[in-house]
């Protein structure tokens, strides 16, 4: 399609943003027929649309080198400027007055934004696929009491409907529990936490967005689902589906929807839009329905300048409190491996039965070759293609933390080169915060970001509660950690930064009343007939689990509320 047919084709459904969000919507429209333009401001940075950048061969092999390309995707959201005086600067360089000059706000630097109440870790990735170019790829359910409920509010959609929604997003998205559960490591970590009991006997397999690869006789290495997952055969640009189309254009950013109208009747015309490649072209997209995915920021971002004012706007924001360490393993659980194994009960007996002699081969083989004078052999016992620990204590009424047991790549918890990682276990324990109107992200009218568009400033605190809840969180981590070995130097307990999770919730929150919520329970923007949202920001009651699940199946259920025609319209 040429930019002339873009430009004049009135599409059944514009999308803003590329996510696995916005690509639940797009598959599902195109599926019924219809006709599908989507937008990214990012760059597409592989062959198919939104793929998971640690498929590579390299990242597989060294996941620790995945973290600098997290890094290089990641643009922090609102950096409080530094108004400290460079002490040793030399006395003839540039400086300025403070009293007069609020500060730089260039790359997103931020002169309104205070430092006790910013989250300075959170970020947005501008890319095809979005955050799943580099995503955990966690996938586990809210919690029915602790994450659908809050106090004597309910879930705006039922608990019936959820479930059916969940089974249809863990199918788009390729949920599994099975491919790391028969590793020595995997099974050897479980069952040491079993053998400690109590609080660590519901440990479990992690539920993640995850396949086997076809070569899997061959290789340790997996596919991790990403967006092009959800899109199917659409993530391949030169597909055509047999009925209906789907057309994604890189590099497009949508600063403004032109929004007529008054009071509870109002619509979306067109949507104005950048080219990022050519900034002299502002064009003009129009579509029937307008769906915006493109983050738990830049959503509100985008209503804010397309002057929508529902009061619940960027307001009710939560954000997860996180604390983290590594573990090495302990001496005496490496040297009792295959007794440790063979101890294994239940479904996992066969499974651990093979481990054990799987790693007996190779300790004996290691054994041999050092006993022949060989300095080279292995002293670790575990066979090098055995995959990591990928388990998790989920969400209870009584543990209102996720717990996630594994080894991945983030900004933090790399590994140094002299260090095995099959040794080591990565503790990441994500809390939960509360919506409170007063917990907010707004936008300037003054200060625009590195994409031109309304500054966000985070006003953000836990409460005296959430503080203590965190404090429970960690300690039960200490506990976890205690039962599986030592602390990694460098990796001991620690809080991290806030916004680090990239968790941001509740900003487009999904409500009943648009006095206390942006979306309806179809996703639907209120007194705007054909504007739908999607993504983290709509969670109305914060979460502990990962989000990304759920934000699917909320997108199951409004794309089929568009299919079907919005009840009342």
């Amino acid at each position: 399609m040429n930019d002339n047919d873009v430009l004049t084709t009135e599409y059944d459904a514009l999308i803003i943003g590329s996510g696995p969000v916005g690509c639940t919507f797009a598959r599902k429209l195109v599926e019924a027929g219809k006709h599908v333009l989507m937008i990214d401001a990012g760059a597409q940075l592989s062959r198919r649309y939104g793929e998971h950048l640690k498929n590579s061969y390299l990242f597989q092999k060294n996941i620790d080198l995945f973290v600098s390309v997290i890094k290089g995707n990641l643009l922090p959201l609102s950096t409080a400027t530094n108004k400290e005086p460079v002490l040793t600067l030399d006395p003839s360089a540039f400086a300025y007055d403070p009293d007069k000059y609020a500060g730089f706000s260039m790359r997103n630097q931020n002169p309104e934004q205070k430092k006790h109440t910013n989250l300075p870790a959170a970020a947005a990735t501008y890319a095809v696929g979005g955050m799943t170019t580099h995503w955990t790829c966690a996938v586990p359910r809210f919690h029915a009491q602790v994450e659908r409920r809050n106090g004597d509010q309910e879930y705006p959609i039922d608990d019936k409907k959820m479930d059916e929604l969940y089974d249809e997003a863990e199918t788009l998205l390729g949920r599994k529990t099975s491919v790391f559960a028969a590793s020595a490591r995997h099974l050897l970590v479980k069952q040491v936490l079993k053998q400690a009991g109590g609080e660590f006997a519901d440990v479990a397999e992690l539920p993640l967005a995850v396949s086997e690869r076809a070569d899997s006789e061959r290789t340790s290495a997996v596919s991790w689902s990403a967006a092009d997952t959800v899109l199917g055969d659409l993530a391949e640009p030169t597909h055509r589906p047999s009925e209906g189309s789907f057309t994604l254009l890189p590099e497009h950013q949508c600063v403004r929807l032109e929004i007529t109208g008054a009071g509870r009747r109002q619509k979306v015309e067109y949507a104005v839009v950048r080219d990022l490649r050519d900034l002299r072209r502002e064009i003009q997209l129009r579509a029937k329905t307008y769906v915006v995915a493109c983050g738990a920021v830049p959503t509100p971002q985008l209503l804010f300048n397309s002057g929508v004012t529902l009061p619940a706007l960027g307001r009710y924001l939560t954000e997860q409190p996180m604390s983290f360490c590594q573990v090495v393993l302990q001496q005496e659980h490496m040297d009792n491996i295959e007794s440790i194994l063979r101890g294994v009960s239940g479904g996992d007996d066969d499974a651990a039965a093979s481990a054990a002699d799987r790693v007996a081969a190779y300790r004996a083989a290691q054994l041999k070759r050092l006993h022949g004078g060989d300095k080279t052999a292995d002293p670790v016992p575990f066979p090098p293609a055995e995959r990591d620990p990928n388990l998790a204590l989920l969400v209870t009424e009584q543990r209102p933390w996720h717990c996630q047991i594994h080894r991945d790549a983030f900004t933090y918890g790399a590994l140094p080169p002299n260090v095995d990682p099959r040794l080591i276990v990565d503790l990441r324990w994500f809390g939960i915060s509360r919506p409170r109107p007063e917990n907010k992200v707004t936008f300037s009218r003054k200060i625009r970001d590195t994409f031109d568009m309304p500054q966000p400033t985070f006003h953000f605190r836990l409460d005296e509660a959430e503080r203590k809840a965190t404090d429970r969180m960690n300690e039960h981590m200490l506990r976890t950690a205690a039962a599986l070995g030592g602390f990694m130097p460098g990796s001991e307990p620690v809080f991290l930064t806030p916004g680090l999770p990239l968790h941001i919730a509740g900003t487009t929150r999904m409500g009943t009343s648009e006095l206390d919520s942006v979306v309806d329970e179809y996703s639907k923007v209120w007194n705007v007939d054909n504007l739908y949202l999607g993504g983290n920001g709509l969670h109305p009651f914060g979460n502990a689990s990962n989000p990304t699940l759920t934000s699917v199946a909320m997108a199951v259920h409004a794309a089929n509320t568009i299919l079907s025609g919005h009840p009342g319209h």
